[in-house]
């Protein structure tokens, strides 16, 4: 039975080999102090959030997300990041936590969630086009 839930202080290892995970698969290296940054965050709960999926007392997947103002209507909540153990996957624990943070948003008067993915990550854009509207928009950007 997988169950939502926020990260409490004893999941941080867990989270890490989690979120590093999640930057493998995309191909990024963290600098050790982000982590440490963005965990800091996630335990206060303000600007940005954080739930896991956890199967018994095992956490199997993270989502990232924080809500923002919008110029053409109510604020809006951005899923960023969204990673499921590989052990755990298949098992609807994506699904769960996209679910989860559209009850929240919800709850916060945000008239939608929205997220990217890249085109070549065809597991997930399965999932994602069974909950959610694809969107015609193309995204930009410049790196500093």
């Amino acid at each position: 039975m997988i169950e939502i839930s926020p990260l409490g202080p004893a999941d941080r290892p867990r989270w890490q080999e989690l979120f590093e995970g999640y930057n493998t698969f995309y191909e990024r290296t963290l600098p050790p102090e982000t982590y440490d940054e963005k965990w800091q965050a996630f335990q206060e709960d303000k600007a940005i959030h954080a739930l896991c999926a956890r199967d018994g007392d095992m956490v199997v997947g993270i989502t990232h997300f924080f809500r923002h103002p919008s110029t053409s209507g109510p604020d809006v909540c951005y899923l960023q990041d969204l990673f499921t153990a590989p052990e755990a996957r298949g098992r609807g624990v994506g699904r769960a936590l996209v679910e989860a943070v559209a009850e929240w948003a919800k709850r916060q008067d945000c008239c939608r969630v929205y997220w990217h993915t890249s085109e070549w990550n065809e597991t997930a854009r399965r999932l994602y086009g069974q909950i959610a509207e694809k969107t015609p928009f193309v995204t930009y950007r410049i790196v500093f």
